[in-house]
């Protein structure tokens, strides 16, 4: 676009003003005035030019905003701001113009308004030009200069702000900053040969053709300072536009594992990227506030290339897995833009499943361990229920207990958290069984056997077993009697223990070899408290 930049003949006009300026200083003759007229207008047309060029960019900056506001509309809203600023600046000074005019010539405002420098007969006049624009002391102004140079001041301090914060190259806004003209510091005064005040070295005891041409001279920076501005701003609108030669169709799905009867919601796309830039991709938790990433950062395990970052990973842990990080890319201007991603994955167990029918069982009294999974579903998002029983947590991932207390059936319903949604996986049926009984054992022998009457004193008394049955479960005999042929009948002795008493230990030292002794009337204690009677152990006495 075109910018704020002078011309040769823009700069003949500056060098004008100068020789000027400085025959000024040496009193030449005042006809020298009339060449201020030549240069004010020189300025006045400059500053028509500059206008007509700050319109052309302003007219490309509502090109944009149809094509793209809310791209445009920040860097739009700053032109205006730019914009604004200048035009109230320039009105005043255009007013300041036509008030030294009207003061010298004792027009009317109106006349002053439209008079030109060429046919105001007081160019000569610094008295009253002087009077206005520094009041009645020359060190420190009081007159309407001073109210100039604060409005310039802060015309200056709030373009530069503006830029600073709308323009991301520093190199640009460094320049800018430096090309900015109206400076408004001491400067040395060739007329005093000494450091004096801007509104001193400006407009003390200067003519009033040579204060009018000043004025023109600060709007022609003013101007020029606004058409480098809006360029500026316009040109960020593409500046760090991203330059992609390849487009393709991408399909992006929030999950990658779907249960059935759950929505399967995917973004389709086509998505631009270029392959002669290979983005960076970090990998790392994203700080939000701090706009980068905080702990480790594994910079590896993506792989970059032609512009398209693969990552692969070695599963491990079941259940959900997420990972984030960060993409970071070079835009032409050579800043770094930086975009956070997260994405998850759920990871299950390879595996098959049997469905044994008829040993779906939960057995009375006892805890049932089990073990619930779902897959793609990590074990925290499960959420099972039961009835014709009681489920409590186990201590590691997916483990329950069962208790049941009776009953033919029981149920355990799953169901699982997908998507912050409870969702049905499942319904499964057990039996209710009670836990089979024990088997008596005297001695390491059971049923019918054999002992020597040695081993058969030894025997400390009767214990129950369960056979072939996994769970580790314990039957304390609570009570048995010992029966055997003695004086010509049957004796019995009783114990209410699991313990051989002194009474059977008597009776069992009158066995006899050949002879038998029956332990019977076996009663057992299960974990759930109940009491079951079992058959004993006949033993037959050998040699």
């Amino acid at each position: 676009m075109a910018g704020g930049k002078e011309t040769p003949r823009q700069k003949m006009i500056g060098m004008m003003y100068l020789v000027l300026t400085a025959l000024l200083a040496m009193n030449v003759s005042k006809d020298i005035l009339n060449a201020f007229v030549t240069v004010n207008e020189g300025l006045v047309h400059t500053n028509a030019s500059f206008d007509t060029k700050n319109n052309i960019t302003q007219n490309a900056f509502e090109l944009a905003m149809l094509n793209d506001e809310r791209k445009t509309k920040p860097y739009y809203d700053a032109a205006l701001s730019v914009r604004n600023m200048s035009r109230d600046l320039d009105k005043f000074i255009i007013e300041l113009k036509s008030e030294l005019i009207e003061e010298v010539e004792k027009v009317e405002k109106k006349t002053a308004d439209t008079l030109k420098l060429a046919r105001v007969n007081g160019k000569d006049n610094y008295n009253e030009p002087t009077h206005f624009l520094i009041g009645p002391d020359e060190e420190n102004a009081t007159g309407k200069a001073k109210e100039l140079k604060d409005k310039i001041d802060k015309y200056r301090k709030d373009i530069l702000d503006l830029i600073k914060l709308k323009v991301k190259k520093p190199g640009a806004v460094t320049t800018f900053e430096k090309s900015l003209g109206l400076r408004t510091g001491r400067e040395y005064s060739i007329f005093e040969e000494k450091e004096v005040s801007w509104e001193n070295n400006l407009f003390y005891h200067v003519p009033l053709a040579a204060d009018i041409t000043h004025l023109s001279r600060i709007q022609n920076e003013i101007k020029n300072a606004e058409g480098d501005a809006i360029n500026m701003l316009y040109n960020e609108i593409s500046a760090s536009d991203f330059k992609f030669d390849t487009l393709a169709a991408k399909v992006v799905a929030p999950s990658s594992y779907i249960l059935a009867g759950s929505d399967y919601t995917a973004d389709v796309f086509v998505a631009a990227f270029s392959t002669t830039q290979n983005p960076q991709v970090w990998l790392g938790e994203y700080d939000s506030i701090k706009g980068s990433l905080k702990g480790p950062v594994d910079s590896s395990s993506v792989k970059v290339d032609r512009g398209i970052g693969t990552y692969t990973v070695k599963t491990g842990s079941e259940g959900l897995q997420k990972w984030a990080g960060l993409i970071r890319v070079k835009s032409p201007d050579g800043t770094y833009k930086q975009y956070p991603f997260k994405s998850s994955y759920k990871v299950a167990r390879p595996a098959a499943s049997v469905s044994l029918d008829k040993m779906n069982v939960f057995y009375i009294g006892v805890d049932n361990p089990v073990t619930i999974a779902a897959a793609g579903v990590a074990p925290s998002d499960i959420l099972p229920s039961m009835s014709g029983g009681t489920l409590s947590k186990g201590s590691g991932p997916g483990q329950y207990t069962v208790r049941v207390s009776g009953g033919s059936e029981a149920s355990i319903a799953i169901g699982a958290k997908v998507n912050e949604k409870s969702t049905p996986m499942g319904s499964f049926k057990f039996r209710i069984k009670r836990v089979p009984d024990p088997v008596a054992y005297f001695s390491g022998k059971k049923g019918d056997d054999k002992l020597t009457k040695g081993e058969l004193l030894a025997a400390p008394g009767v214990i129950a077993k369960l056979e072939n049955f996994d769970f580790d479960l314990k039957f304390d005999v609570i009570s048995f009697d010992i029966s055997m042929a003695a004086n010509g009948g049957i004796a019995t002795e009783s114990s209410t223990s699991n313990r051989i008493t002194a009474a059977q230990k008597s009776l069992l030292e009158h066995a006899k070899t050949g002879g038998k002794v029956y332990i019977e009337n076996v009663k057992a204690k299960g974990p759930d408290g109940s009491v079951r009677s079992i058959p004993g152990v006949n033993i037959k006495i050998k040699s």
